[in-house]
């Protein structure tokens, strides 16, 4: 059997510190900018996400426990719909006549669900009809903007045109995304806040901006809350299909 001779003290000494070395470039890449360094952040940490496939559809696909409860008044049911190889949930048509359907899925508020003053994202895929839409609808939020504060992405108005919020205090910050989604097609949406900044994406694109303040933060004791804040009226309920919803902080 062919041996391997043991290599020499400085050589192992040598591939240690080597070792080190690349296990610290690994773990916090540095840009050095005259004096000063930059160090890449961590990725966010997906703290809820909802991809209602498979039998038991309301689970937290994250892993973190946030499992979803229809809140049902007026007969809504969370249906079901195919989309590509998945499932999707279908949420009330809009309705003329009071009372009308009410549904929206909710999960039970956590600490990880507060992002207080740091960096976050939050999003879904939904499909609206142009005949769909109303002056405002729900697709993902957590607090109330009566109530101290609240994270929140919806689609507004007749154009269909989404919006991201964020409200800490009396003060409401929101910016317009200058497309509509209301076309019948899936969309993907995203809110992001760095540190003094809050944006809207559609399909991965920016469609708007506004400036908020570096210290705003947002913890609040609400439910996270899909499609609508409520089963009462006025819950500004979501009327097409929502997909593939989440939040991420960091």
């Amino acid at each position: 059997m062919y041996r391997i001779p043991p290599r020499p003290l400085l050589l192992s000494g040598v591939l240690l510190a080597l070792a080190s070395l690349i296990a610290a470039t690994t773990a916090a890449r540095t840009q050095r900018s005259g004096a000063a360094f930059w160090v890449a952040a961590p990725p966010p940490v997906v703290v809820a996400s909802y991809s209602f496939d498979g039998p038991q559809f309301l689970a937290d696909t994250s892993g973190k426990g946030h499992v979803l409860t229809p809140i049902i008044g007026y007969g809504a049911t969370p249906d079901l719909v195919a989309r590509d190889a998945g499932q999707a949930i279908q949420f009330p048509a809009r309705c003329r006549k009071s009372p009308c359907p009410r549904l929206a899925l909710q999960a039970t508020t956590t600490a990880d669900l507060n992002p207080a003053g740091r960096p976050f994202r939050f999003g879904a895929s939904v499909r609206l009809a142009p005949n769909g839409t109303s002056k405002g609808q729900n697709v993902l939020q957590k607090g109330y903007s009566t109530e101290g504060s609240q994270y929140k992405l919806q689609i507004d108005g007749k154009s269909g045109h989404p919006s991201c919020a964020l409200v800490a205090g009396s003060t409401i910050h929101l910016v317009l995304a200058d497309v509509s989604v209301a076309d019948d097609k899936w969309h993907a949406i995203e809110c992001r806040r760095n540190r003094v900044n809050l944006a809207v994406y559609v399909d991965r694109a920016a469609h708007g901006s506004v400036t908020i303040p570096a210290g705003l933060s947002v913890v609040n004791d609400e439910p996270l809350s899909l499609g609508g804040k409520s089963a009462f009226g006025n819950n500004d309920q979501f009327h097409g299909m929502l997909d593939d919803a989440w939040v991420a902080v960091g």
